[in-house]
């Protein structure tokens, strides 16, 4: 079929994106679901700061490439085998494709599947398939095993969840990745129990959901750090007891004071050193560090190791929020339906696939924080 898609051809191309237009829209073949696949209709796409290190260059992706990892979508066709799906069935999309057989699936740990890790940096399908052509004939790469920068994308059976069709699909789409990425990061790596205390470190999509997660999981006091004095005031209205600003010189110093020596839990969401570097230095002793900002290819991080053994500390990765995407996003919808977990108020407004350059503009200069892409309209 054919469908309009936003490519990427080169990383590293100046801002304004409006101008440099690192992403090109253009008509391009989409090939049917084969075997374990599915053709979604895309009815929403967030715009993510992991796509814009793509984009930057900072996570270099297999090029020409469709990238968009977090979305939510419309069954239109199912490939050979696909069974437990109809068309017109919604799916929040997923962008960790998982084999289902390794040892790390077969533990419930389907994020750091190495299938999956393989086929993105191959910018395949799990399959191994490329279903995107330019009319050339030229294969495109597919971003994350997903491409939903597009109208439509095959994906793998695997790479999406079935949900409830109530729910409005801009809603869902949030799912997709802040959500797991967030929350899962406070309630499954963290394992965050009612009377804690915890702090987000960056107040992006991501780190927005952990605060929301924060509340709804009963933390007794929650510390919001950012670089934005307006993201702080959203931060309080939404539940957060403390705010600091990360650029404050005394901020670390601050921080340790009004927790009585440090913080036991610290999200860091903004991923970049700097922001690592703060969190592990408000941490209190016997706390942890919970990491699910991705950082640039080949930055280090450094601590004196022993302190981290006198003081045990712990530092911990989560990626994907350490989720089971068919237990967790289903669980995170239920906190969503009693307002737990308010991901509505992060949207920051719609855009057609023309607007998309533009859009990454507003988001690298940190003045929204979910947009959200609805390319059929």
């Amino acid at each position: 079929m054919r469908m309009q898609a936003a490519i990427m051809f080169q990383h590293g191309l100046p801002r304004p994106y409006a101008s440099s237009t690192p992403l090109i829209i253009e008509d391009v073949e989409l090939e049917g679901p084969g075997p374990g696949e599915v053709l979604i209709e895309i009815a929403a796409a967030g715009l993510c700061h992991s796509d814009l290190s793509a984009i930057e260059g900072i996570r270099p992706r297999p090029l020409p490439v469709v990238i968009g990892h977090e979305g939510a979508g419309i069954v239109r066709e199912c490939g050979e085998g696909v069974t437990d799906l109809k068309p017109d069935d919604h799916v929040v999309t997923v962008f960790v494709s998982s084999c289902g057989g390794c040892r790390f699936c077969v533990r419930g740990r389907p994020n750091i599947c190495p299938s999956g890790s393989a086929a993105r940096a191959a910018g395949t399908l799990i399959s191994g398939g490329k279903r995107i052509r330019r009319l050339n004939g030229e294969a495109v790469n597919h971003g994350s095993g997903l491409s939903l920068f597009a109208q439509y994308a095959v994906v793998a059976r695997r790479s999406m969840v079935k949900v409830d069709s109530t729910i409005p699909l801009d809603d869902l789409a949030i799912f997709g990745c802040a959500v797991m990425t967030g929350a899962g990061a406070v309630l499954n790596t963290a394992g965050m129990q009612a009377g804690d205390t915890i702090a987000v470190l960056g107040l992006g999509g991501v780190g927005m959901n952990a605060l929301f997660a924060a509340v709804a999981g009963g933390a007794e006091r929650i510390i919001a750090i950012d670089t934005s004095v307006e993201k702080l005031g959203l931060a309080r209205q939404w539940g957060a007891t403390d705010t600091f600003l990360a650029t404050d010189a005394d901020c670390v110093e601050r921080i340790r004071t009004a927790t009585d020596g440090g913080v036991d839990t610290v999200i860091e969401t903004a991923g970049n050193i700097q922001a690592m570097e703060l969190a592990y230095a408000i941490t209190a002793r016997g706390g942890s560090v919970v990491s699910a900002g991705l950082p640039a290819q080949g930055a280090n991080f450094s601590y004196m190791h022993a302190g981290l053994v006198s003081d045990e500390k712990s530092i911990l990765g989560s990626y994907m929020g350490s989720c089971v995407p068919e237990r967790d996003i289903p669980r995170f919808i239920g906190l969503y339906k009693r307002g737990k977990l308010p991901v509505e108020r992060l949207k920051s407004g719609t855009l057609p696939l023309a607007d998309i350059n533009s859009a990454f503009d507003r988001l690298a200069d940190g003045s929204v924080l979910r947009q959200l892409l609805r390319p059929n309209i």
